[in-house]
C-alpha cells in the first residue's frame, strides 16, 4: 500500500531540512490515514513475508546510521507491529530487539546534543522526531506482546518447557525481554529530553504512550510475585520520572484509583510505588491525591464496587506502614470512613492510625500538638474495639497488639487497654478472642511493671505505702498553701492596698500623719542602719522588701525601698526612683516582689527568712513526689496484677474449648506467662498438660511444644547446671500435682528420656542425689525426685532396676513409717519396671518372693495397720498393687500378709486395756473369738479391712490379667513348638488342606481361650471365698460393720468396710448377688457423703463386670444425681455418664435426672451434664428419641420445677435437633402431648418446647395439621405467646408465597387467643364437629389446676412414690418403717434400741425382673 501526503515525497534521515513532524497517534490506525501539513504518514505498509528481509536492512542500517535510521526505517516497525498477529514470533522479537537498541542508542547520543550549544533546529527536530518515533513503537510493541504472553499464560500451565503455536511461540523469554525495554525508556526518559520540544512543553500524546504501555505491564496478574521484582520496579521508576519530571501527577492519581478498582492484587503495587514517588522523588503531593480520591467515594459507591474496596483499603494499609508520617496530613480524610458501612475501610484507618502511632507519635518528644493527636488516634482505637464487626474488633486488637510490642502505648492507657482486651476475651467470634489472648500475652511480655508478684503479695506494701505518704502530707499540710500560692497571685491581691500605702508615704495628709510618720520613719531609720550593716548590699536589701510585703508590712517596705535608692543609687534595681513618684516606686516593688528575668528571680525564690529551711523545704518536698511516685506505681502494679490474674483464669478455661485454633493460643499464652514468671503462672501450665492425651495432633503438638520449651530446653553455662535447672523445674511442676497430672507429665518427660540427649545421665544422676539425701532438699522435692525417676525408667528400666537395693534402703528400709508418702510414691516408681507398665509380650519378668523389696513391703505393711498414719492406706493400695505385679506367687504373699496383719491388730487388741471414745465392741469378729467382749482401735480396724479388700480386688485382677494372659503365652509357645516339630514334610498335607485346618485351628483356638476362661472364672466362683481360702474369714466382718452402722459409725471404719465389700463383690456373681441389696442400701441411707459416693463408683464398677445382676437397679443409681451433697452428685453423674456412653447401660427416660444437673447450682456439676449430653448427642437419634419423656418427666407437676428452670435445660436439648425429619417428628409428637396434658403448666411448657426447635417449613405444615391439639388452649398466654414467635422466627426470609401462609396462621392464633375458639368463624372451624368442639371447651374448664401445696422449690428434685411406681421400682422405706422379714438389722445389742432400724431392703423392695443384658432377644420379649 503507497500512500503520499503533502511534503513526504522526499524523506531522509540525513536531511538537513527536515520538513515534516512526528505526532504521536491516539491510534495505530491514524499513522496511513492522510494527515495534516507537515505532518508524519506511513507511506508503505510491508507484507509479512517481506517482513524479514525489511528488519534486515533495519538492521544494517542501525549498525551503519546508528539510531537515527528509524527516521527511515519506522515504516518497517509499523507494519510489525500491524501484522503482529499473523507473522513468526522470531519477526517480533528481531522487531523490538532493533527498537531497544535504537532507544539505548538514543539515550547515549542525546546528552552530548544537550551539551553542544552550536545545534540546530533541524538537527534538534531530527532528534525529537527519532526519540518520538522509536518511543511510540516500543511502546506499542511491547503492550501487544505483554497481551500476547497474558492469553499464552492462560490457555498453557507454565514450567512445561512446551511452546505453543502462532503467537505463544517464545514467549517463555518475554520476562528477560520486558525489563530491557523498561531499563531502556528509564534510561532515556531520565535525560532533560523536554528540551528538544519547543518551550520545554512535552506533548500529552507521548507521555500518555509510555504510561499506557506501564499501566498494561501493571494490569498482569503475576506482576506481584516475586519473580516479577525486577519489572515492577523498573515501572515504578519509570512512572516516578514521569511524574516528576513529566506533569505526570494527575494522571497518575486518577489511573491508580481506576487500576485498584478492577485489579485487587495491585494494591501492594501500588502503596510500594506511592511511597517510592513520594520518598525518593519527592512528589509527596501524589498520596494526597490518592488518598483525597479514596476519601471521597461514598459508602454507596464503595458498596457498589465490590472489590475495589478490598483494593482500596489494602492500599491504605500497605501505603500507611511504607510512609506512616506522610499520612498524617491526609488522615482526616480517612477519618470519615470509620464511620461508613464497609468493614474493609474501617480496619484500614484502624491500621494506619496503629502505624501512625507506632512509628511517628510515639516517645517522649511530642508537642503539645502531637500528643493531642496521639490521645485522638487512641481514643479512636478504643472505640472500634468495639465496633459492630468481628473483623474490625480482631484486626484493631492486633493493631495494639503491635503497638505494645513496639512500646509505643502510653503508660496511663495501659489499665484501660488491658481491661478492654480482657472484656474481649468473652466475645463470641472466635478471631476476636485469639488476637485478644495475643494481646493480653504482648502487655505480660512488656509491661513496664513487676508482675512477678500477686495482686495479695501487692496489698500490704501499698497499704503501707500510702500510710506514709498520707503521714508525710500531715507534715507539710502547714506550709503547703503559701508555697503553692504563685507571686504574681499575691502581688494581684495586694496591689490595690500598696498603692494606697504608697501615695500615703509620698504625700501625707496632715501635720499628724507627718509628725507620726516621722516618728516611724526615724525608728525605721535606726533599723534600717542596723540592717544597712548587716546586709551592705542591695540584693539582700531586695529580699528584705520581699518579705516585709510577704508578712503584710507594706510601710516598712516602702520605706526601705526609698531609702535604698539612697543607699544604692548604682544598683538596676532601684535605678526607676531616680524620679520618685506612685508609678516609679510600683513599678520597682513588683520588680522586686515578683522577680525579673534572671536579676529579679532570686529575691522571689528565696522568700524564706532562713535559707537552711529553704533547703530543707525542697528536700521534703523531693521526698514527697518520690512517696508519691511510689504509690502511683504500686497502684497501677496491682491493678495489672488483677487484669493479669483475670485473664489467666478466662484464659486457663479456654484450654478445653473445640476450636483447636484458641486452644493452640491459649497454650502460647501459658507459656508466655510461665516464662515471665507471674504469679498463678503453673495453674494454667498444669491444666493443659492433659491435652497431651488430645486426639487433635495439632493441640497435643502444641502442648508437647510447649513443655518442651519451658522444661526440657534448660539454660545454663554447664551441663550439670542444665541439669539441675531442669529437675527443679520438673519438681516444682509435680509438687501437690494431682495423680492424673503426673500420669500426663509421664508422656512428655518419657519422650525426654527417649531421645538422645546429652543431659540424660546427669539428670538422672541428680535425681539419685536428691532422693537419697546426698543434696540437702526438701521432703516434697525429693518425692518429686523419685516419681521422675520412675517416668524415666519407663524409657530405660535399668535405671532403676540397677538401684533396687537403694530404693528399699532410702525409702522403704527402718524409716519407711516416718513418711509413708515418700514410700508410697517409690513404689509406684518401682512399678515402672513391671511387664503391666511396659506391656512386654515375653516371658513375665518378677522377682523371688524371698527379695529383698518383698521382705521390705511386707513388714511396712503389716506394721503400718497397727499404726494411726493417714498416708499408709494410700502406700498399702500401691504396695499390694506392686507385690501382685512382680511377685512370684503374689497371692502367698498376700496371704502372709494378711495373717501377720490380723495377729498384730488381734495382739493390739489382748494388750490394749483402755477404753477410748473412738472403740466398738466385736462380737464373734474372728476366728478366734470368745466371750470376753475386747476393745479395738477402729482406725487400725479399718486399715485392716481396706487391705482386705486391696488383696481381694488385686487377686482377681491377677487371675484374669496376668494368670490368663501367662496360659496365652504358654500355649502360643506350646503350638509354636509342635508346628517345628512336624517338620517339612507335613507341608504339602497342610497345603492340600489348608481352608479346613485353619477353621479347625481357629476352632481349637477359640475352645481354648473358652476353656482358659472358664477356668479363671471358676477359681473365683467357687475356690477364693472358699472356706479354706483366708479372704473368706473376713467377709462375715465386712457384711456385719456394714450393715450395722449404728453400732459401727466410726466414718473411716465405715468407709474402708463398704469399699473393701464392693472389692470383694467384684469375686464372683454370687458373692456379688449375696451383697448386692446391702450395697444399695448403704448407697440411699449412709449418712456419709464419701460412703455414697464410694459406692456408686463401686457400683458403676459392678455394673460393667455384672450387667445382668445390676440392671434392674439402674434407677436407685439415677435416684444420686438428686443427692443434696454436691460432690455425690458429681461422682453420680461422672459414673452414668461413663456407664452409658460406653453402652453398658440402657440411655432410658431416667436422663431426665441429668438433664436436671444443667441448672445445678454448682459449675462444675453442670459442666459434667453439658458434656454428657454432648457426647449423647453424637450417637444417632439418642436425644430424639428421649426428648417427649424427658419433658414429660421435667414438667410433671410433682416435680415441682420453675418455668425458668424447664426453658433454660430445654433450649440445651433442643439445640441438638438439627435434622428437619426430627423436627418435623417432634413436633407432632409434641402437640399429641396436648390432649393428655393435665395442667395450665404443662401446657405452656409443651408449647415453649415447641417454640425452641428450628421450626422448618415441613414442621410448620405438621404445625398446623395438629391444630385440634393446641387450638382449646390458646386463651393461655403462656400458650399463644411460644406460637406466636415461631411465627416471627418463620417469617424471617421466608418466600412471599410461604409468608402469606405464616400470617394466616398468625391471624389465627390471635382470633382464638382474644375471642376463644368457640366465637371465631373460619371456614376451617366450620368443618370441625361440633360436639368435638363442646367437649374440648368442657375440658379446658374442668382442667384442674396444680396442686401448689405440692411444689418443691428444691432443684426439681423428686420424692419416690411406692404406689406410683408398684413393684417394678425400688423404693428406699422411711426410718420409722420396719421390713417384717429383716436379713441383717442395725441392732447395736440383742435386746434393741429405739433408734434401730432396717440395715437391707425388704424383699417386697427388691427389683425381681431381671434383665440379661446380653440377650437383646429376651430383653425384647420381657418388654413386650
Amino acid at each position: 500500500m503507497l500512500r503520499r501526503s503533502f511534503g513526504l515525497d522526499n524523506r531522509t534521515a540525513g536531511s538537513k531540512g527536515m520538513s515534516w513532524d512526528f505526532f504521536v497517534p491516539v491510534c495505530v490506525g491514524d499513522l496511513v490515514k492522510t494527515g495534516g501539513i507537515n505532518q508524519y504518514v506511513v507511506q508503505d505498509v510491508v507484507s509479512p513475508k517481506q517482513l524479514p528481509s525489511c528488519l534486515n536492512k533495519f538492521k544494517a542500517a542501525l549498525r551503519s546510521q546508528g539510531p537515527m535510521c528509524i527516521l527511515e526505517h519506522f515504516d518497517t516497525g509499523y507494519s510489525v507491529l500491524q501484522h503482529c498477529n499473523s507473522v513468526e514470533m522470531a519477526v517480533k522479537e528481531d522487531a523490538l530487539e532493533l527498537l531497544v537498541q535504537v532507544v539505548s542508542g538514543l539515550a547515549a547520543t542525546l546528552p552530548a546534543l544537550f551539551v553542544s550549544t552550536s545545534v540546530s533546529a533541524a538537527e534538534r527536530k531530527e532528534k525529537l522526531n527519532a526519540v518520538k518515533m522509536s518511543v511510540y513503537l516500543l511502546c506499542k510493541l511491547t503492550e501487544t506482546l505483554e497481551s500476547a504472553s497474558y492469553r499464552q499464560n492462560i490457555i498453557t500451565t507454565p514450567g512445561k518447557g512446551k511452546k505453543g503455536k502462532g503467537g505463544g511461540e517464545g514467549l517463555l523469554q518475554w520476562d528477560s525481554e520486558r525489563e530491557k525495554v523498561l531499563q531502556a525508556l528509564n534510561q532515556l526518559l531520565q535525560l532533560d529530553i523536554r528540551s528538544l520540544w519547543n518551550l520545554s512543553l512535552v506533548e500529552e500524546e507521548f507521555i500518555s504512550c509510555v504510561t499506557c504501555c506501564c499501566y498494561k505491564l501493571l494490569e498482569n496478574p503475576t506482576i506481584g510475585h516475586v519473580k516479577s521484582k525486577p519489572t515492577r520496579d523498573c515501572i515504578i521508576h519509570l512512572l516516578g520520572v514521569l511524574i516528576k519530571k513529566y506533569s505526570h501527577l494527575l494522571g497518575a492519581s486518577v489511573k491508580v484509583i481506576q487500576l485498584l478498582q478492577h485489579f485487587e492484587q495491585l494494591s501492594t503495587v501500588f502503596a510500594q510505588a506511592v511511597s517510592v514517588w513520594s520518598t525518593e522523588y519527592g512528589v509527596r503531593a501524589i498520596i494526597g491525591e490518592v488518598i483525597r480520591e479514596i476519601g471521597q467515594k461514598s459508602s454507596e459507591e464503595l458498596a457498589r464496587e465490590g472489590s475495589g474496596v478490598k483494593a482500596f483499603s489494602s492500599f491504605i494499609s500497605e501505603l500507611g506502614a511504607l510512609v506512616p508520617e506522610l499520612m498524617i496530613p491526609n488522615i482526616s480524610v480517612l477519618i470519615t470512613h470509620l464511620e461508613g458501612e464497609s468493614h474493609s475501610m474501617r480496619v484500614a484507618v484502624c491500621e494506619v492510625l496503629g502505624e501512625i502511632l507506632v512509628h511517628v507519635l510515639c516517645g517522649d518528644g511530642l508537642d503539645d500538638s502531637g500528643k493531642a493527636d496521639r490521645d485522638r488516634f487512641f481514643d479512636t482505637l478504643q472505640e472500634h474495639l468495639h465496633d459492630t464487626t468481628s473483623h474490625v474488633r480482631a484486626r484493631v486488637l492486633q493493631v495494639y497488639t503491635r503497638i505494645v510490642n513496639s512500646k509505643a502505648l502510653p503508660l496511663c492507657r495501659y489499665s484501660e487497654v488491658m481491661e478492654l482486651a480482657v472484656g474481649r476475651l468473652m466475645d463470641k467470634s472466635i478471631n476476636v478472642v485469639k488476637s485478644a489472648i495475643q494481646l493480653l500475652a504482648a502487655f505480660i511480655a512488656h509491661n513496664p511493671y513487676s508482675c512477678k508478684l500477686s495482686s495479695a503479695d501487692l496489698k500490704k506494701p501499698l497499704e503501707k505505702e500510702t500510710a506514709k505518704l498520707q503521714e508525710m502530707k500531715e507534715k507539710l499540710g502547714g506550709r503547703e498553701p503559701v508555697a503553692v500560692i504563685k507571686a504574681s497571685e499575691l502581688w494581684a491581691a495586694m496591689e490595690p492596698e500598696l498603692l494606697v500605702t504608697v501615695r500615703t508615704e509620698l504625700e501625707p495628709t496632715s501635720e499628724a500623719e507627718q509628725e507620726q510618720g516621722d516618728e516611724e520613719g526615724e525608728d525605721k531609720d535606726n533599723r534600717n542602719v542596723e540592717d544597712d550593716k548587716e546586709e551592705e548590699d542591695d540584693r539582700a536589701t531586695a529580699v528584705k522588701i520581699a518579705q516585709y510585703l510577704r508578712v503584710n508590712k507594706y510601710r516598712n517596705a516602702v520605706r526601705l525601698c526609698i531609702r535604698a535608692h539612697s543607699c544604692f543609687p548604682e544598683s538596676e534595681m532601684f535605678a526607676a526612683l531616680s524620679t520618685l513618684n506612685p508609678e516609679a516606686l510600683m513599678h520597682t516593688l513588683a520588680l522586686i516582689f515578683k522577680g525579673s528575668d534572671d536579676d529579679a528571680s532570686e529575691p522571689s525564690q528565696n522568700l524564706e527568712q532562713i535559707p537552711p529551711k529553704e533547703g530543707e523545704k525542697e528536700g521534703e518536698d523531693g521526698e514527697l513526689k518520690k512517696q508519691e511516685m511510689l504509690v502511683q506505681y504500686l497502684r497501677d502494679t496491682e491493678t495489672f496484677a488483677l487484669q493479669v490474674e483475670r485473664a489467666i483464669s478466662v484464659i486457663n478455661s479456654m484450654l478445653y474449648w473445640k476450636t483447636t485454633s484458641v486452644v493452640q493460643e491459649a497454650v502460647q499464652f501459658c507459656v508466655t506467662v510461665c516464662e515471665f514468671s507471674v504469679a498463678n503462672s503453673i495453674s494454667g501450665v498444669r491444666k493443659m498438660l492433659p491435652l497431651v492425651w488430645s486426639t487433635d495432633a495439632a493441640i497435643k503438638d502444641a502442648v508437647v511444644q510447649a513443655y518442651r520449651r519451658l522444661y526440657l530446653n534448660p539454660q545454663g553455662d554447664t551441663i550439670r547446671m542444665k541439669a539441675q535447672t531442669l529437675v527443679d523445674s520438673l519438681s516444682e511442676l509435680m509438687v501437690d500435682a494431682s495423680l492424673g497430672t503426673i500420669q500426663c507429665l509421664e508422656e512428655i518427660v518419657q519422650e525426654f528420656f527417649g531421645s538422645a540427649s546429652n543431659l540424660q545421665s546427669t539428670v538422672v544422676q541428680v535425681l539419685w542425689e536428691r532422693f537419697t539425701g546426698k543434696r540437702e532438699t526438701s521432703a516434697l522435692y525429693r518425692r518429686a525426685a523419685v516419681l521422675l525417676l520412675g517416668m524415666a525408667a519407663r524409657a530405660e528400666r535399668e535405671v532403676v532396676l540397677s538401684n533396687l537395693d537403694t530404693l528399699c534402703s532410702v525409702a522403704l528400709g527402718e524409716k519407711v513409717t516416718e513418711d509413708f508418702l515418700l514410700a508410697r510414691d517409690t513404689v509406684i516408681t518401682i512399678c515402672s519396671i513391671t511387664d503391666h507398665v511396659r506391656q512386654s509380650k515375653g516371658a513375665p519378668f518378677r522377682l523371688p518372693q524371698d527379695h529383698q523389696l518383698f521382705t521390705c513391703l511386707t513388714q511396712a505393711l503389716a506394721d503400718g495397720v497397727v499404726m494411726e498414719d493417714p498416708y499408709w492406706q494410700s502406700f498399702m493400695e500401691q504396695a499390694v498393687r506392686l507385690i501382685y505385679f512382680l511377685a512370684e506367687s503374689p497371692d502367698q504373699l498376700c496371704s502372709r500378709l494378711l495373717q501377720r496383719s490380723a495377729r498384730l491388730l488381734m495382739d493390739q487388741i489382748t494388750e490394749s486395756a483402755e477404753v477410748n471414745k473412738d472403740t466398738v465392741q466385736i462380737q464373734d469378729g474372728s476366728q478366734e473369738s470368745s466371750e470376753q467382749s475386747d476393745q479395738v482401735n477402729c482406725v487400725c480396724l479399718a486399715q485392716l479391712l481396706a487391705l482386705c479388700g486391696c488383696v481381694a480386688f488385686w487377686q482377681v485382677s491377677h487371675l484374669e490379667r496376668s494368670v490368663s494372659t501367662e496360659l496365652r503365652r504358654r500355649r502360643g509357645e506350646t503350638e509354636e513348638r509342635e508346628e517345628k516339630e512336624k517338620g517339612p514334610s507335613s507341608k504339602a498335607k497342610q497345603s492340600a488342606n489348608e481352608s479346613t485346618m485353619e477353621e479347625e485351628l481357629g476352632l481349637i483356638g477359640a475352645s481354648a481361650e473358652d476353656t482358659e476362661a472358664e477356668l479363671i472364672r471358676k477359681i473365683c466362683e467357687t475356690e477364693l471365698l472358699a472356706e479354706e481360702n483366708l479372704l473368706s474369714a473376713f467377709l462375715p466382718l465386712l457384711v456385719r460393720v456394714c450393715s450395722s452402722p449404728g453400732r459401727y459409725s466410726h466414718p473411716q471404719l465405715t468407709t474402708a468396710a463398704c469399699l473393701a465389700l464392693s472389692q470383694y463383690m467384684m469375686i464372683s456373681t454370687s458373692a456379688c448377688e449375696e451383697n448386692i441389696r446391702l450395697m444399695f442400701t448403704v448407697l440411699e441411707r449412709s449418712t456419709y457423703p464419701v460412703v455414697r459416693a464410694n459406692a456408686i463408683i463401686a457400683l458403676g464398677d459392678l455394673t460393667v463386670r455384672f450387667p445382668n445382676i445390676l440392671e434392674p437397679w439402674t434407677q436407685n443409681l439415677y435416684a444420686r444425681l438428686s443427692d443434696e451433697v454436691p460432690s455425690v452428685r458429681q461422682t453420680a453423674v461422672t459414673v452414668l455418664t461413663q456407664l452409658v456412653l460406653k453402652d453398658v447401660l440402657k440411655v432410658k427416660g431416667q436422663v431426665s435426672e441429668v438433664a436436671v444437673l444443667l441448672i445445678d447450682p454448682e459449675p462444675h456439676i453442670t459442666s459434667l451434664a453439658l458434656n454428657f449430653f454432648n457426647e449423647l448427642a453424637t450417637k444417632d437419634n439418642a436425644i430424639y428419641n428421649l426428648l417427649p419423656d424427658i419433658i414429660s418427666r421435667l414438667s410433671d407437676p410433682e416435680r415441682g420445677m420453675t418455668s425458668e428452670d424447664f426453658n433454660t435445660i430445654m433450649k440445651q436439648l433442643f439445640s441438638y435437633i438439627t435434622k428437619e425429619r426430627q423436627t418435623e417428628s417432634l413436633v407432632e409428637k409434641l402437640c399429641q402431648r396436648f390432649r393428655t396434658a393435665k395442667t395450665e403448666r404443662q401446657w405452656c411448657d409443651l408449647a415453649m418446647s415447641l417454640s425452641l426447635l428450628s421450626m422448618c417449613e415441613r414442621g410448620f405444615k405438621r404445625l398446623q395439621e395438629c391444630w385440634e391439639c393446641y387450638s382449646d388452649k390458646l386463651t393461655e398466654p403462656g400458650v399463644y405467646q411460644p406460637l406466636l414467635s415461631i411465627t416471627a422466627k418463620l417469617r424471617r426470609g421466608a418466600k412471599p408465597q410461604f409468608k402469606a401462609q405464616v400470617d394466616e396462621f398468625e391471624k389465627r392464633l390471635t382470633a382464638v387467643h382474644t375471642r376463644g375458639l368457640e366465637n371465631v368463624e373460619s371456614p376451617e372451624m366450620d368443618e370441625e364437629n361440633p360436639k368435638e368442639g363442646g367437649s374440648t371447651e368442657k375440658t379446658v374448664i374442668q382442667t384442674p389446676l396444680p396442686a401448689r401445696g405440692r411444689l418443691r422449690s428444691k432443684r426439681g428434685q423428686t420424692k419416690p412414690s411406692v404406689s406410683g411406681r408398684g413393684d417394678e421400682s425400688f423404693v428406699t422405706p422411711q426410718r420409722t418403717r420396719k421390713s417384717k422379714k429383716p436379713v441383717i438389722t442395725f441392732s447395736s445389742d440383742e435386746e434393741g434400741e429405739e433408734d434401730d432400724e432396717d440395715a437391707v431392703m425388704a424383699e417386697n423392695e427388691t427389683p425381681k425382673v431381671t434383665t440379661p443384658i446380653a440377650r437383646t432377644s429376651r430383653r425384647a420379649r420381657l418388654r413386650n
